[in-house]
């Protein structure tokens, strides 16, 4: 594997280059691919000025997506990595807790990335960390936010644990992620260089934007429509149990939008790795040629959209609705097999929401 460091000695890639090559695999989101590619673009020129050991008055970009279920937070992140050719790794923050207490500390994140980047502490400095479910580890309490009552290790604690990671500082870090507990053995990494993407539904604030509360009465449907569009402030982020200092140190702070039924339907046949692409491959394999005409395609995803699912149930979906066809596919070479709408309708209508696992 190429060391990212000899990459960045070229020019880095401009905001459009990475908003193009994002384009190719992640459907919608202009605006959030947009923000997300100027932040990157940043980051890249921070880390050749660094390296080129020039005064520089870049701070870090790292970024907040904030969106619903299925809106495409993680394929972006995941994504941006792979075009920047730097090690990416994806936690959850709900796993940890202040240091000292049973779980696992925050420094253990960046042990993830090491054991991504083969171990390789030059390239682990300029990875990407993917921090989901940031919104859940908001303040509980109102007796935690004011001082009061037991101490907030899993919450508050996790946020305030973080700071010196998103800020940037040389910390030390267990070489065996596996006993992360075991600290005779382990490796100082510089977090200055290494961008972090945290991601969280946010589920009320996302919803209703600046306005809060849910529309009730005649014109409501209209009314929570309007509603949706409005955009998430820093104050209602600390609102909901955020730290200012925490929000301070994501400059960068990217709304999703919910996706519609025809971003759903693209996201199904569209990017180079698209399911259904996948699907017709497996098949010729078998010589079978697989067809997913539209009205089977929107069946699909109106049960993935009832379920509030996006496009992260697309998948497991799809593969309920394959799986007979896939078992029985070596038996049935040199055949046509059309997945219509009368199709996905039957295998739909025993599925039970929980076995989707998504």
């Amino acid at each position: 594997m190429e060391s990212s460091a000899r990459r960045e000695e070229a020019a880095p890639l401009t905001p459009r280059e990475i908003f193009e090559r994002l384009d190719r695999f992640v459907i919608g989101q202009d605006a959030a691919k947009r923000a997300v590619a100027i932040a990157a673009h940043n980051h890249l020129k921070r880390i050749q000025a660094r390296r080129m050991r020039r005064q520089s008055l870049i701070k870090k970009s790292n970024i907040l997506l904030i969106g619903p279920t299925g809106s495409g937070k993680t394929h972006i992140a995941r994504n941006l990595a792979e075009i920047l050719h730097v090690p990416f790794t994806t936690v959850d923050a709900t796993e940890y807790t202040e240091a000292g207490y049973y779980g696992k500390d925050v420094e253990v994140m960046v042990s993830d990335l090491l054991f991504k980047a083969n171990h390789s502490v030059e390239d682990t400095q300029r990875g990407i960390i993917f921090i989901d479910e940031v919104d859940k580890i908001a303040r509980r309490t109102q007796g935690a936010r004011n001082g009061a009552g037991s101490r907030d290790i899993g919450g508050e604690g996790v946020q305030q644990s973080l700071l010196k990671l998103l800020e940037g500082r040389e910390v030390h870090v267990p070489m065996n992620v596996t006993q992360a507990w075991n600290k005779s053995d382990f490796v100082q990494v510089d977090t200055r260089d290494i961008l972090f993407i945290c991601a969280g539904t946010f589920s009320d604030l996302h919803d209703f934007g600046d306005e809060g509360g849910r529309a009730m009465g005649f014109g409501a449907d209209a009314l929570g429509a309007r509603r949706k569009e409005k955009r998430i402030s820093p104050k209602q982020l600390v609102d909901f149990g955020m730290m200012a200092e925490f929000l301070g140190r994501m400059p960068v702070m990217v709304q999703l939008e919910r996706l519609g039924e025809s971003d759903l339907l693209r996201v199904l046949r569209e990017p180079p790795d698209a399911i259904t692409r996948e699907f017709k491959e497996l098949l010729s394999l078998d010589d079978i040629e697989l067809e997913f005409p539209e009205d089977g395609l929107r069946e699909v995803v109106r049960y993935s959209m009832a379920r509030g699912l996006g496009a992260r149930g697309l998948r497991s979906i799809l593969e309920h609705v394959m799986s007979d066809i896939m078992f029985e596919a070596p038996e049935r070479r040199h055949r046509q097999v059309t997945v219509d709408a009368g199709l996905v309708k039957a295998r739909l209508a025993s599925l039970d929401d929980v076995e989707l696992n998504a």
